[in-house]
């Protein structure tokens, strides 16, 4: 099985110094992943029916008109609460199964994800790190199992554009998945220009920027405006900062073949769209997202890593954004957005060398608005248990053990 490299030789006449420099250990740290195979404690995730429907069918149904008070005042955030609270501190910060599961032979620390070699396969498990700012903020309660399951959830539901190769979830931070040469390169796909970030599409534009990653921008935009078709802008994927690049420059620099470039572009944007469609239904708006693919020891291009997470997306309410874009007031936020602005509002995030703690009623409502949209798109609730009646290390090396003793007898 291939290990995860590189997808393509770098040619050095070619490619940007800036960006040979932006490849490191992250780019190797992630599996694909696919239903191919399940394990007896594999939560299965079912097929959204909306699949099957004509698109005359679904636009005939109006989306619910969320607004701020389900967040707010919702019974269901009354029910979780208190469970959220007791955890703050008993978050997974930091995981090490070297020493808890027999056969891991290494493990790369990425942002959110520990990632370990398991011989075959690769074990992914989601902590509850918060990243922005390409660092560590917070950690945040049940934000991995969020994550992981959410992730699980879209895949299973995006088979019909892409294939993945997840192999099986056995915890509910956990994805054991088949190893796959993996492309250097973030597809990031966005509808609105917005953002707070350095590469965020608002940023750059503000500075004058009309050109960026090979899409050209008419002038007279302003903050949260729906463009008028989504655009891709890729960026390298770097260890410490994330850099624009444009198609070209991605094949001129030996990252992707033309042919492969423009295979996963249309999974992007196909992935993209579907995401929307059906963040419409439920009474979101997806505003913008990442997607990473690698390449699977069969040739086919495979999504992998994560898809239409809080983490790696940005969620806003339907109903509001029209009026408050008229207005000139921020879109209301099922995602981290608001926590990266108190982060800008209170400190340099880039270079203080020393951030604050984030307060404890960010993290709580954080926590909260993860599980609210986990539930809000797929229609079911999360099942959280409180961290204390066992550690999550604990439960994690349990569970994988097993899995990874099931999946070798199979072999």
């Amino acid at each position: 099985m291939a290990q995860c490299v590189r997808s393509s030789t770098l040619n050095p006449s070619r490619t940007p110094q800036s960006f040979i420099r932006t490849v490191s250990a992250k780019t190797r740290a992630f599996a694909s992943v696919s239903f191919l195979r399940t394990l007896p404690e594999f939560k299965k995730y079912p097929v959204m029916s909306c699949q099957g429907k004509a698109q005359s069918q679904q636009e005939q149904i109006p989306p619910p008109q969320l607004s701020l008070d389900d967040l707010v005042t919702s019974n269901r955030k009354g029910e979780v609460l208190g469970t959220i609270k007791d955890s703050l501190s008993n978050c997974l910060s930091e995981t090490n199964l070297l020493e808890t599961v027999p056969g891991l032979k290494s493990r790369i620390k990425g942002k959110v994800r520990d990632i370990y070699d398991a011989g075959d396969y690769l074990v992914l498990v989601t902590t509850d790190r918060l990243s922005a700012f390409d660092r560590n903020l917070a950690s945040i309660p049940f934000k991995g199992q969020v994550l992981n399951e959410t992730s699980l959830w879209w895949f299973n539901n995006t088979q019909h554009i892409t294939p993945n190769a997840v192999v099986s979830s056995p915890d509910r931070n956990v994805v054991i998945a088949k190893k796959c040469s993996v492309f250097p390169i973030e597809f990031v796909v966005r509808g609105y220009v917005t953002g707070s970030t350095d590469t965020s599409l608002w940023t750059v534009y503000k500075k004058g920027v009309r050109n960026y990653c090979g899409n050209v921008l008419s002038d007279g935009l302003v903050k949260n405006q729906k463009l008028p078709a989504n655009i891709l802008t890729p960026t390298t994927k770097a260890e410490d900062h994330d850099v624009p690049i444009t198609p070209n420059e991605i094949v001129e620099g030996g990252f992707m073949t033309q042919a492969e470039f423009d295979e996963a572009s249309m999974k992007a944007l196909s992935l993209f769209e579907f995401g929307q469609r059906v963040a419409k239904e439920h009474g979101l708006i997806l505003v913008d997202t990442k997607y990473e693919f690698g390449r699977s020891s069969d040739g086919s291009i495979l999504l992998i890593d994560e898809i239409h997470t809080p983490d790696s997306s940005r969620y806003w309410l339907a109903g509001s954004y029209e009026e408050r874009f008229q207005k000139g007031l921020e879109p209301e936020n099922v995602d981290k957005e608001f926590i990266r602005l108190w982060f800008k509002e209170n400190c340099n995030p880039y270079e203080d060398e020393v951030l604050p703690a984030a307060p404890a009623e960010l993290v709580t409502e954080l926590a909260w608005r993860y599980i609210f949209l986990y539930e809000t798109i797929t229609g079911s609730r999360i099942d959280i248990l409180p961290t204390q009646q066992e550690p999550i290390h604990d439960r994690i090396s349990r569970n994988t053990s097993q899995a990874l003793s099931s999946l070798r007898r199979q072999l």
